[in-house]
């Protein structure tokens, strides 16, 4: 028996080995974590329970028989972070340089599979270089297994891709699918084809950090939803962000305990909004005052800056913030900053999250590149995006709400649960400069007219009161109470229950 022990014991130290010290050495002089320390920072200390680290590959062409390894260049299994169960996959780069196999994906979707019957998130971690050629279409196979799993899991658990070396081929579109990719800086790298094959087909000489770097996919491209500096403080981040999220579509969202007071004003906010209404402000700074502990993890942020989304609690409870960002293009709607804050929104509906949107937009971005770019289509994504969503929705004006921008940042026609508005808010078609000189275009020579009429449209339209005696605004509310009311009217809201017509799905404007 003690042999047979022993036997084991020395099986699992060169599974843990991987492709060999060298080659681990290699690893960490590249800046980059081996698959098993990624796992051992990732989850709760003593956790991981591993599956399959055994399996080798079953390939036999080109000499593959002479070269097999334990594990096959992924690591599987399940743990725990802060105590909530999760399920994990890292490709391991020391073996086969993490390329996938038959054998490898099937170990993936083995705990895809376990983590949707279990509904619990599942996390990839990625550092490969795509399929494994020496399999042909057997690796190509087990690619699409691991898609459409992914499909079947979404809206159903969390989905998290992290990043953490080369992502390329078949290996991109996995983490295209899931619900977060976070990346790090100047180690990671996503593209479909190469540098090399870039070269050989269009003639373009590019690096693979230009190709699809940390720095493309965040500001860009709009693929990753967060970089930073290193495996250690990437891997602290998601589990930050898994704090935020619920286990699945039935778990609810999580609650922790929570000291900060909801009932005490917050005076700052009255002095929020600048006297003129063409000065820009910092709309972060009011949901880090309404968040608990002002503990908010941004999504994109650096991408269509324009809008902010991310999330926060209230009362110990998840919540989602999508707030107009009057610091970058005043606010304005555009394609992109649509597109950001529909995926969120669809997001937060799918998991019932709440969602709190602040607004203050101008209007939709006007000229040719946004309507050539596809606005009213993109525009419409987030439109839809609110309009289907049946989670507890409040909304809070808190100055420009302008033309069809109004209508889709989840006013009460799109079945909003709280609209609120501040003393400052103004609801319109358009500003009132833009409103006179088409109403009163015989006046536009005469500038004390024009001012007259100015005057008279932003006392009669640009005035939160307007709305409010429609019951479009369900009550204008002092800034410093933001806090409060937002915590009465979620608690209000907490059962909720509300269904959409049965359909097999819907076809939303892609």
């Amino acid at each position: 028996m003690k042999e047979i022990l022993q036997e084991l014991e020395r099986r699992r130290e060169v599974a843990r080995l991987g492709g060999g010290q060298v080659r681990i050495d290699a690893q960490h002089a590249r800046g980059k974590l081996t698959a098993r320390e990624r796992i051992d920072i990732f989850l709760d200390e003593g956790s991981f329970e591993e599956f399959d680290m055994f399996v080798e590959h079953r390939s036999t062409d080109f000499g593959m028989d002479k070269s097999k390894i334990a594990g096959d260049g992924v690591v599987t299994g399940w743990g725990t972070v802060n105590g909530r169960t999760v399920f994990i996959f890292a490709k391991d780069f020391t073996v086969f340089g993490g390329s996938l196999s038959e054998a490898h994906a099937e170990k993936i979707t083995k705990v895809q599979d376990m983590a949707l019957k279990n509904r619990a998130p599942i996390i990839g971690i990625y550092d490969a270089g795509g399929a494994r050629i020496q399999e042909g279409v057997a690796a190509l196979g087990g690619y699409a297994e691991v898609f459409q799993r992914n499909v079947l899991a979404s809206g159903v658990i969390p989905q998290i891709s992290v990043i953490m070396g080369p992502c390329a081929g078949g290996d991109v579109y996995s983490p295209a699918m899931t619900d977060f990719i976070f990346m790090v800086r100047d180690t990671s790298y996503m593209f479909v084809t190469g540098p090399d094959v870039v070269k050989t087909v269009t003639n373009e000489t590019v690096t693979s950090e230009q190709l699809g770097g940390a720095s493309v996919h965040t500001t860009k491209s709009s693929i990753a939803d967060a970089a930073y500096d290193n495996d250690v403080d990437t891997l602290l981040q998601v589990r930050r962000l898994i704090d935020f999220l619920p286990q699945s579509n039935t778990a609810g969202v999580p609650e922790i305990e929570c000291y900060q007071s909801v009932t005490e004003p917050d005076n700052s906010l009255d002095t929020l909004i600048p006297a003129n209404a063409n000065k820009p402000y910092d709309i972060k700074e009011l949901i880090l005052k309404v968040a608990d502990e002002a503990d908010f993890f941004e999504i994109q942020e650096s991408f269509a800056k324009n809008i902010v989304c991310g999330f926060g609690r209230i009362e110990g409870a998840t919540v989602g913030f999508v707030a107009n960002q009057p610091m970058v293009l005043a606010g304005v709607l555009d394609s992109d900053a649509s597109r950001k804050a529909a995926r969120f929104v669809r997001f937060c509906d799918c998991f019932n999250i709440p969602i709190v949107t602040f607004v203050d937009v101008p209007g939709f971005l006007p000229g040719t590149a946004q309507e050539y770019g596809g606005l009213i289509k993109h525009g419409a994504k987030l439109l839809f995006a609110y309009a289907e969503a049946t989670v507890p929705k409040l909304t809070v004006i808190t100055r420009k709400a302008f033309g069809g921008a109004y209508d889709v940042m989840a006013s009460k026609h799109l079945r909003g649960d709280l609209n609120y508005a501040w003393p400052t808010a103004q609801i319109a078609v358009m500003g009132a400069k833009g409103a006179v000189e088409i109403i009163f275009r015989k006046d536009i020579a005469d500038p004390e007219k024009i001012a007259a009429h100015t005057k008279m449209y932003e006392d009669r339209f640009l005035s939160p009161f307007v709305a409010a005696e429609r019951g479009y605004i369900d009550e204008v509310i002092m800034p410093r109470s933001t806090r409060r009311r937002l915590a009465q009217g979620l608690r209000m809201l907490r059962n909720k229950d509300l269904t959409n017509p049965w359909k097999k799905h819907d076809n939303i404007p892609l």
